[in-house]
This record gives C-alpha cells, sequence and structure tokens, in this order.
C-alpha cells in the first residue's frame, strides 16, 4: 500500500512538473564546439528525463549480468532448502504416525539437504526416530545434545523429561523440570511439573512463590490461580497443623477467601479455631461453607464442634437443618443424632427422609442401627443390611481412582495437584435390575409414605398379604381369645420399612398368651 501511494505521488509530481513548464514556455541555447543547439525548455526536460531512464536500465542490466552466477546459486540453494523442508515435515509427519521407516527414510534425505546446525528441527526429527524404533539410549544422548545448545535448549530438556517420565525415573524428571524453570520459568510445561515435584516433597513455599511467577510471565487465569494457591495453602497448613495451629489456621482462612467452596480449607479453619478454644468462630466457618455445598464432612464436624452431651449434638445438627433442610448429609446426621440422644422416632424419621432423597449405604446401615436399638428385631436389622449391599456406595474422597480416607493436595498416583474429588467410587455391589438399571428405594420398599404422618396413620397402613402356592387344610378348632395389649406396647410399637413386612420377619418369641392353632392328625 506505501508503495503505490508513493508511486502515485511521483507520477502527481512529475505531471505537476510538465504543466508548470508548459505554462512557462521559453528557449534553451547550447553552444558546445563551436556549435549551436537551439530547443524549447520542455524538450529540453523530456531529454533529460528519458537519459536518465536509459542510464538506469543500462545500469540495471550491467548488474544483473554481474550478479547472475550468485543468482543462480541461490537460485538452486533455495529449491534445496525447500525439498529439505519437505522431507523434514514428511519426517515429522511419520514420526507422528509411528511410521518408523518412512521417518528414518525422510531423516536421511533431510541431512543431505539440510545442516543440523542451521536446522534444529533436524536433531528433532532424529530423536524421535529413534524413540519409536526404540533406540532410547541414542534418542536420550541427542536431547542432551539439544539441551546443550542455548538455541534448542528447552526442547531438549521436554524430550529428557518424557523420557524420564515414560522409565518412571522421577527423581530425573523432577531435575530436568526444575533446570527448565531455571532457564526459562515461562515454561508451563516445566512450571506444573516442578510444582507438583514441590509439594510432594512439602516445599510449599517454593510452589506458592513459583504459581506467583507462573501468573505473571503466562497471564494464567484468576480463577484458575485462585484454586491452586487456596489447594497449596491448605496444604501447607494442614502439614504444620500439629506443631503450628495458628499459621495452619491462617493459611486455611486465606484459602477460604481465595475458594469459599475447597472443603478441606474450611474442616482445617474449624479445627485450628477449636485448637483455640473460639467455638463460635470454628461453627461460623462450617456453616458458611456448608451453605454453599452441604457435604458429609462438615456435616459431622459441626456435629461434633465443642464436644458436649447427645442432647446438645442434636440440637447443634438442627442448626444445619434449619439451613440446608432438603440436604441427605443434613437429615443423614440429624439421624445420627436423634439416634445417639435415643429419640427413636426422630431418627427413623429422619432416616426415612433422607432414604427418600438418595438412598445410599450409610442410610441403610443407620436405619439397621435405629432398629437394633429401638426394637431389637434381627429379621428386620438383616434387612436393612441386605438393602445396604445392594444401594450405591457414599462419596468419598477419590483421586485418579484411589479412594482416601483423607483429602490430599495432590493424588498419591499420579502426583497431579488438585486431583481430589469428592464423589461415588463405587457402584452398588448388587441390585441391578432385569433392564440394568440400578434398585432405588422406591423398588425396594414400594411407595413410601409421607413420614410426616402420625405413627396411628402408619399403623393402619394396608399391608399386602402374601398369595398361598401351597394348600391349607384348615382345622376345626374353637376360637382363639384374642390376645391383649396394653395401650403403651401399642403406643412403643414402631412402624417400620415404611408400611411393609420385612422378608426376613425374624424369630417370633412364643409367649404363653399365644393361642395354638395346630391339629392333629391322629
Amino acid at each position: 500500500m506505501i508503495r503505490i501511494i508513493a508511486f502515485l505521488a511521483v507520477v502527481v509530481l512529475l505531471g505537476a512538473g510538465f504543466s508548470w513548464l508548459a505554462d512557462r514556455p521559453g528557449e534553451l541555447f547550447i553552444i558546445w564546439q563551436g556549435q549551436r543547439v537551439e530547443m524549447t525548455l520542455m524538450v529540453a526536460a523530456v531529454l533529460v528525463v528519458g537519459l536518465i531512464a536509459i542510464v538506469m536500465f543500462g545500469w540495471w542490466i550491467v548488474r544483473s549480468i554481474w550478479t547472475s552466477p550468485q543468482s543462480i546459486s541461490r537460485y538452486f540453494r533455495a529449491r534445496k532448502r525447500d525439498r529439505g523442508y519437505q522431507a523434514l515435515s514428511t519426517g515429522l509427519i511419520a514420526v507422528g504416525s509411528g511410521d518408523a521407516p518412512l521417518a528414518r527414510k525422510m531423516l536421511d534425505r533431510t541431512k543431505g539437504l539440510l545442516r543440523a546446525e542451521t536446522e534444529p528441527l533436524v536433531l528433532l526429527l532424529d530423536a524421535q526416530a529413534c524413540l519409536i524404533e526404540g533406540r532410547t539410549d541414542e534418542a536420550r544422548q541427542k536431547f542432551e545434545r539439544m539441551a546443550e545448545d542455548p538455541e534448542t535448549r528447552e526442547l531438549g530438556l521436554r524430550g529428557l523429561y518424557l523420557e524420564a517420565i515414560r522409565l518412571g525415573a522421577h527423581e530425573a524428571a523432577r531435575h530436568y523440570a526444575e533446570k527448565a524453570v531455571e532457564k526459562a520459568p515461562h515454561l508451563p510445561w516445566a512450571a506444573e511439573a516442578t510444582l507438583e515435584y514441590r509439594v510432594q516433597a512439602g516445599r510449599f513455599d517454593d510452589a506458592i512463590r513459583l504459581l506467583e511467577t507462573q501468573r505473571v510471565l503466562n497471564g494464567m487465569d484468576r480463577k484458575q490461580h485462585d484454586r491452586k494457591k487456596a489447594v497449596l495453602l491448605t496444604g501447607r497448613g494442614l502439614s504444620k497443623f500439629e506443631t503450628d495451629p495458628k499459621g495452619a489456621r491462617e493459611d486455611a482462612v486465606q484459602a477460604l477467601k481465595l475458594d469459599p467452596t475447597l472443603i478441606p480449607a474450611a474442616t482445617l479453619a474449624a479445627k485450628a479455631y477449636l485448637r483455640e478454644n473460639n467455638l463460635r468462630k470454628a461453627q461460623n466457618v462450617l456453616e458458611a461453607a456448608y451453605k454453599l455445598n452441604p457435604q458429609m464432612e462438615l456435616a459431622t464436624a459441626y456435629a461434633h464442634a465443642g464436644g458436649g452431651t447427645s442432647l446438645e449434638r442434636l440440637r447443634r445438627t438442627e442448626k444445619l437443618e434449619a439451613m440446608r433442610p432438603d440436604a441427605y448429609e443434613t437429615l443423614y446426621t440429624v439421624a445420627a443424632a436423634a439416634l445417639d440422644a435415643r429419640d427413636f422416632i426422630k431418627a427413623r424419621a429422619k432416616a426415612e427422609m433422607a432414604a427418600r432423597i438418595d438412598p445410599r449405604e450409610s442410610i441403610y446401615l443407620l436405619m439397621a442401627d435405629i432398629e437394633e436399638a429401638q426394637t431389637g428385631d434381627q429379621g428386620r436389622v438383616r434387612y436393612w443390611l441386605a438393602l445396604a449391599l445392594r444401594a450405591e456406595r457414599d462419596p468419598e474422597w477419590v483421586a485418579d481412582g484411589q479412594v482416601s480416607a483423607h483429602w490430599l493436595p495432590i493424588s498419591p498416583i499420579t502426583g497431579r495437584l488438585d486431583a481430589f474429588e469428592w464423589k461415588k467410587a463405587y457402584a452398588p455391589v448388587a441390585g441391578r435390575l432385569e433392564d440394568g438399571t440400578t434398585a432405588t428405594a422406591a423398588d425396594a420398599f414400594g411407595a413410601l409414605p409421607d413420614v410426616s404422618a402420625p405413627a396411628e396413620d402408619a399403623e393402619e397402613a394396608e399391608i399386602p398379604t402374601p398369595v398361598a402356592t401351597v394348600a391349607v387344610v384348615e382345622p376345626v378348632t374353637a376360637p382363639a381369645k384374642p390376645a391383649t395389649v396394653t395401650p403403651v406396647e401399642a403406643a412403643v410399637e414402631p412402624v417400620p420399612f415404611f408400611g411393609r413386612p420385612p422378608d426376613d420377619p425374624g424369630v417370633k418369641k412364643q409367649t404363653a398368651e399365644t393361642p395354638s392353632n395346630g391339629f392333629k392328625l391322629f
């Protein structure tokens, strides 16, 4: 565009100059060697311009002839370079596709057309070809050669790092990552690997400094940076909780400011506050985290914060119910606290509500505990235990398929930072229906009645009568006197199984008042 504008400007200037001369006619006389040459001023100007053009054209011809050998050499050199880059490109594609013979063929052709000193990609192709051919020692030597060259240092270090990871040489991988960060701190792969290695070694301060450097150099996303820093602060707080509770509390509080949904930071801050006998702040931290993300660890920590009697724990769990009444964790915690307080009616009601929301293994185990404590009916206890075997497992801390009882800042399998997730790790052991779906509470119990209804309505619920498969001869006997049941016993009798009888009713105790309806053949 600039050239076009310059050309148009020159043309305009020439036209303006000739127009100016045309408007001002004149005569030009030249006397040379006794000869007088007479011409107009316009003709003289045209002759001057033409002479300049002829000189420039002649100079171009002479210059082209003079530089023709170099031009010809440059042409063939450029053609050779183009062929070399074509072979290099084909070789890299062959390496990516795993075609070792073609990669080696293109490497030999590239070496004949390009020099490794001027094109570093030739060394890369050579090293990659050795890798896919299984010659790892030669490949490592070539990567080391690349690491010594300032132009290909980062490329060689990455190759050495990946090869060390493949061989399981984690110490060597850590060395190469640290060296790459030292030479080029802006490299994301080197910074990420070094960050994980420093966390594994417990060097949280160095890891946090490296994370801040990455944010400045690479422009890391603010949300991603805050999450990683919160994880690092929580890990540092956990590492020094026993020796420095105050420092652990400060790290946990700072982590919660960066990411309020980080559950381990909330539990760590609450434990640190309890160490300082600051129950109110501990409860505030747990309440704020529980409102955002109801989780079993938070509910359990809140229920047991400050100790106290079972009735005090029940009252604390009722505060959680006021905050998140529809959460499974809330109902389960209230039911467990009610069981400890021997309030069986509330424990059973809350447990049934939790089973409607999410029929997990833990709620059925809790129902078995309630049945054991309230009625002692072993048949009903076995029924709940059988349902627990068929139900889904509760969420756990899982990282790379590994289940852990506690949260950790890195994965114990791969060393990945912030790898733990709170999720269900396993499917139910049994309870698969014929169509492949998982059995639910409605499949196990039928339609569940409203637990808010009084116990009398539950007792009057219709219980289906099983259809007999064997003909039974009714003996002719005198009608037996009905057993007398006191009002107290009728009120205490619970109504389990949501209106349905258990599959295993257990062993009934025979009493003297039980009538005998048997008959004798003889």
